[in-house]
């Protein structure tokens, strides 16, 4: 694959450190952005001589902002931008509070729409580009209700996405906007969540087919993609069929998992 200059948020643990490792190892260029300074450098490293790390918090638009600058400083460009942060909850539909929703939206939903303005305007400038937003395909499905409003942020996610896609598919046809929906994936990520305790993966009662996937897994389906552009990635293939059976009956579907 061509060398290209790829910014990473989220990059601090899970799939965000993975993902800059496999790309670091190719030789591409990376600007690596989490709020954790010591962790972020830690990954800096590992990923190699050509990556930077921005401590950056994406929950507010002139840390976002900042870290695009910084990597058009760097780099002179931008080739993929990769909306990676998020956050999870253990709280039911009835459980949640405005601040449970507030705070989840803004890691979920509003540092993905901040990525989206700060960076497609340079896309847009170059007249190609590629924009890649990390969703989870619980998005789709209702699968684990105690994840109710990080499922609800990430559908929103979703929906930004396909719309974004669709608005600049005709007059930019070089900027790409894919959709990367992982689902049960071995990291930290259930120990960082707002509310009960959450089981770890491998753990989680989804009733289904699908097995946990590493960060390694979804780290190099995701460089596949960036070398394949494609609107929606769903990196279980189990996952995908999981979805088309929820909407052919979605009456008959919650009746099998109770």
């Amino acid at each position: 694959m061509e060398s290209k200059v790829v910014v990473i948020t989220g990059a601090s643990g899970g799939i965000g450190t993975a993902l800059a490792v496999k790309l670091g190892a190719g030789g591409h260029s990376l600007v690596l952005a989490a709020r954790r300074e010591k962790e972020l450098k830690a990954v800096a490293k590992q990923a190699g001589p050509k990556a930077i790390a921005v401590v950056t918090d994406v929950t507010r638009r002139k840390d976002v902002e900042r870290l695009r600058d910084a990597a058009i400083k760097e780099f002179g460009h931008v080739d993929v931008w990769i909306n990676n942060a998020g956050r999870g909850i253990g709280k039911k539909v009835m459980e949640l509070t405005d601040e449970d929703l507030d705070e989840i939206f803004k890691v979920n939903m509003k540092s993905v729409l901040y990525g989206m303005q700060a960076i497609v305007p340079h896309f847009q400038q170059r007249g190609m580009g590629h924009l890649i937003n990390v969703s989870s395909f619980l998005g789709r499905v209702p699968l684990v209700s105690f994840r109710s409003a990080y499922n609800a942020a990430k559908s929103a996610v979703n929906a930004l996405t396909a719309n974004l896609r669709m608005d600049l598919r005709e007059s930019y046809p070089g900027i790409h906007v894919s959709l990367v929906m992982p689902s049960i994936v071995a990291t930290d990520f259930h120990r960082n969540i707002l509310g009960q305790a959450m089981p770890p993966p491998g753990n989680v009662p989804l009733r289904t087919s699908e097995t946990v996937q590493s960060p390694e897994e979804v780290a190099n389906l995701m460089a596949g993609l960036i070398e394949n552009p494609a609107p929606e990635l769903y990196t279980n293939p189990a996952s995908y069929e999981i979805v088309q059976h929820y909407y052919r009956d979605v009456g008959a579907f919650e009746a099998e998992r109770r």
